[in-house]
């Protein structure tokens, strides 16, 4: 039975992952930080499977400890602070966390394996947010990085560090340039759950209106229970390497809207949506759009969950929630 530890659990891919590799017949470790954590119980309901054990990506000698504990043959660090607006409120918190907390797991995972770094596999989930002032479009692994937030520098450090311990120490470390990737378990601050949720408050008289800010970036959206099982052929290959992981279309907020509000019946909504300065990015990354040929080529990996399918599936899921919470 393979053996695998995944940071950041609590999360959409920490808990996508761990139903996919818990219905490979993994057994499954996941990192989570103190014993209080308020989503521990998530986890706990979502994927009972799951052994959890405590650690800090900040705090090597735990992620040492957890490593022990887990005996992993692969190691998935889904970890970070990864909400880019917060990475500009703090910045050093977020080159901690996302940046230099891949570092601490690598060496981690160095020490752990030092008789025989082959023995553990090494995922880092790496961000479109790295290419940010785009130089080329579409986006590929080969694209200069041009990072325009704290987030995404942090996301540079912890992808440049995955390479040089894969070409230093031979190890089996991979990277997953992820371009933007829902659920409708995603978080309410990300831009695609905060409409899906407002569209449906609304529909249902619950909300008069949302507040967004620049309706006109573009971005690649997929699903992410796709984008796990990406993650995973990634691990399985011979020899690590890096992968854009994109649908390869791009969409604005304002499609976004479209599809969104459609879905409730809703067809004109531009008297529902309004626009706050605040919510406009300090440095704006227009354009995202990923080219997933090399994941399509030798992963064997395509995204099956398209656009509007996602959207739909993200309205449909919270008209359900917010009709229920009503009730209560």
């Amino acid at each position: 039975m393979p053996r695998a530890l995944i940071t950041g659990i609590t999360g959409q891919d920490g808990l996508y992952l761990s139903e996919l590799l818990l219905s490979k017949g993994y057994e499954v470790y996941g990192l989570i930080r103190g014993q209080n954590n308020p989503k521990f119980d998530l986890v706990r309901e979502t994927v009972p499977g799951v052994q959890l054990v405590t650690g800090d990506l900040t705090d090597m000698s735990s992620l040492i400890r957890a490593l022990e504990q887990a005996q992993p043959d692969e190691v998935y660090n889904l970890g970070a602070i990864s909400f880019v607006a917060y990475s500009w409120e703090n910045a050093l918190l977020t080159s901690e966390v996302t940046g230099k907390g891949v570092l601490n797991l690598l060496e981690a995972v160095r020490l752990y394996a030092h008789d025989d770094l082959s023995k553990v596999r090494f995922y880092q989930a790496s961000s479109s947010e790295m290419f940010g002032k785009v130089q080329e479009v579409p986006q590929r692994e080969s694209t200069l990085l041009w990072p325009r937030s704290p987030y995404g520098v942090a996301k540079v450090f912890g992808h440049y560090m995955t390479i040089n311990y894969r070409e230093s120490y031979g190890m089996h470390a991979s990277s997953g340039i992820l371009f933007n990737h829902e659920s409708p378990r995603r978080g309410p601050e990300f831009v695609t759950r905060k409409v899906s949720q407002a569209v449906a408050r609304i529909s249902l008289g619950l909300q008069e209106h949302i507040t967004l800010g620049n309706l006109d970036a573009k971005r690649d959206w997929g699903f992410a229970g796709d984008y796990v099982e990406a993650m995973w052929r990634m691990l399985q290959q011979d020899d690590a390497d890096d992968y854009v992981v994109a649908t390869g279309e791009t969409h604005s907020i304002r499609e976004l809207l479209d599809v969104a509000f459609r879905r409730v019946g809703i067809d004109e909504w531009a008297h529902l949506v309004k626009q706050d300065p605040r919510f406009m990015r300090p440095a704006e990354v227009d354009l995202l759009i990923g080219d997933p040929a090399k994941a399509h080529e030798q992963l064997g990996w395509k995204p099956q969950v398209g656009f509007e399918q996602l959207v739909e599936m993200m309205v449909d899921h919270d008209v359900a929630e917010q009709r229920e919470l009503a009730r209560l």
